[in-house]
């Protein structure tokens, strides 16, 4: 009976069926909008002159002295501002998950303050405090450092929430705390805080906004530079190939180190080990302020010095009214769509059942690697025709498929982790029960990751909002979001008005988070 049951199970997913037929649909969008882009470019790249196939844009990548520098400041802004933000972060996330401290949520909130601020404010803000030395890599590596230390911290946090209390208390029945603390916890959330610093790596190395600012050589404007000064596809292309191998290199290497726990997790059904001991609770204090005080009040306070009055402020909103009212549209339309992608993508990745799938985690990191301003000279590349030039590629619409495009693939590799979270028994239970697939996913996984869906939009409404390589270069004529607008001011544009428009834009997205975790705090509070 039991194994008539389970071959039932098994046909269910072999055979044709709603699921089978929602994954392929999934998998064909995804390529299509994720993968095709970027694909068409680099054939493209291959191509010379004269049409036929030529390697010349690779050639020089090997020889020109100059691209070797380009190859070295990449790598270096990469893993410094990896290092950097999870030094900073994954302390922070262990601390604020392991020790009793008053007001957690609230310091929660303000620590994350970073990264909803766009790098290239917070880039701003540097040069306004650190004048001449903040043109420079050390600059470039400090700004996107502090960009993105609340993904390590935030890591680190669910990561020690969900070790198993038991292993835990059952080695501190032969162990003193600070031992059972280095030998069974560090262990068990290192693979999270490597997942974090490896996206942090594929962030900064494909970041544009910040070391345009910061007139720091990269890759990433390079790039922009072939296309939009030169009109160079293949050269632009070409350029970002060492990033994405680096990106590669970087994921293997965590990959070998840590294995397959790299994007899974465990439930924990309580906190374990609690850093009370010794002298944890001050030092936790103090950390959490010095880092307060210096990534965010000091950076915000001299935005808003820089700034001025009230009335410049509202002027500046004003003015930029048409361009915040279409980031947010816009930004809240490409998370949606991207996690709506993503959760079909992340589902099939969570429970195939292949060797393969160390190569689909691999190709979702390079996707998420390639540059924005590669991501929009291919979106341009697909889209500029005639045929569907004006539904799509002279209308907003273009900017929404650039978002979908550039974090999709993050938010599938967000949700794959959260949909292995749940036990595959659900699932077989519900079909033995005679539930079609499409009744069980709906009401059984769906709800099951609503926690991972939730963050998965958060952080891609987020990288959206501040998104500037891809939108730069796809964004029709009369079309434009607060990120564009900025840096384009940049050049000609007294700083007050920069930085208001800068403090706009962290003003009007930190409200709603912080409203979003009173309510949630408020609910937590009532049951």
């Amino acid at each position: 009976m039991k194994n008539a049951a389970v071959a039932r199970y098994q046909n269910h997913f072999q055979s044709p069926s709603p699921r089978a037929i929602a994954l392929f649909l999934a998998a064909v969008m995804f390529i299509a909008i994720c993968a095709l882009p970027a694909i068409s470019m680099f054939g493209v790249s291959l191509t010379g002159p004269d049409g036929g196939l030529s390697i010349d844009n690779y050639r020089r990548l090997l020889t020109e002295r100059r691209q070797h520098q380009l190859l070295l400041n990449s790598v270096l802004l990469g893993a410094g501002a990896s290092i950097f933000a999870t030094m900073i972060g994954a302390p922070l996330g262990l601390l604020l998950a392991r020790v009793h401290l008053r007001g957690k949520a609230w310091r929660r909130l303000a620590l994350v303050v970073p990264l909803i601020t766009p790098p290239y404010v917070l880039a701003l803000a540097w040069t306004w405090m650190a004048g001449s030395f903040a043109y420079s890599l050390t600059g470039a590596i400090v700004v996107l450092g502090v960009s993105f230390y609340p993904l390590a911290m935030l890591a680190a946090e669910a990561a020690a929430r969900r070790v198993d209390a038991g292993l835990e208390e059952a080695a501190l029945l032969v162990a003193a705390p600070r031992r059972v603390f280095a030998k069974i916890t560090l262990p068990l959330i290192a693979p999270a805080v490597a997942a974090a610093a490896l996206v942090i790596f594929a962030l900064a190395i494909s970041e544009f906004g910040v070391p345009g600012l910061l007139r720091v050589n990269v890759f990433t404007t390079e790039v922009f530079t072939a296309f939009a000064a030169l009109y160079d596809f293949g050269a632009a292309t070409a350029l970002s190939l060492p990033l994405l191998v680096a990106t590669m290199m970087a994921a293997i290497a965590a990959r070998l180190l840590i294995g397959e726990q790299m994007l899974t997790g465990r439930r924990g059904s309580r906190v374990g080990l609690s850093l009370n001991f010794g002298g944890w609770q001050a030092a936790s204090v103090a950390l959490s302020l010095a880092v307060i005080a210096l990534c965010v009040v000091l950076p915000v306070g001299v935005i808003a010095r820089e700034a001025g009055g009230i009335r410049l402020i509202a002027s500046s909103i004003k003015e930029s009214s048409d361009a915040i009212i279409n980031s947010f549209a816009l930004a809240g339309a490409g998370a949606t769509l991207a996690v709506a992608l993503a959760v079909f993508i992340g589902y099939w990745r969570a429970r195939m059942r292949t060797r393969w799938g160390a190569l689909v985690d691999l190709a979702l990191i390079a996707l998420f690697a390639v540059p924005g301003t590669v991501t929009g000279i291919g979106l341009i590349g697909l889209w500029n025709h005639a045929d569907w030039r004006g539904e799509i590629y002279a209308s907003p619409l273009i900017i929404v498929i650039a978002y979908v495009s550039r974090f999709a693939p993050v938010a599938a590799l967000l949700l794959a982790a959260s949909v292995r979270q749940i036990p595959v028994a659900f699932e077989e239970a519900a079909v033995i029960a005679g539930a079609s697939w499409l009744r069980t996913f709906g009401r059984i996984v769906l709800p099951q990751m609503f926690a991972g869906i939730s963050a998965a939009w958060v952080i891609s409404f987020i990288f959206a909002i501040g998104e500037i390589g891809a939108t730069a270069l796809v964004a029709p004529p009369g079309e434009s979001t607060l990120p564009v607008r900025v840096y384009t001011l940049v050049a000609n544009t007294p700083a007050s008005n920069l930085a208001a428009l800068a403090l706009a834009q962290v003003i009007i997205v930190f409200l709603p988070l912080a409203l979003l975790a009173l309510f949630v705090r408020r609910s937590e509070g009532a049951k």
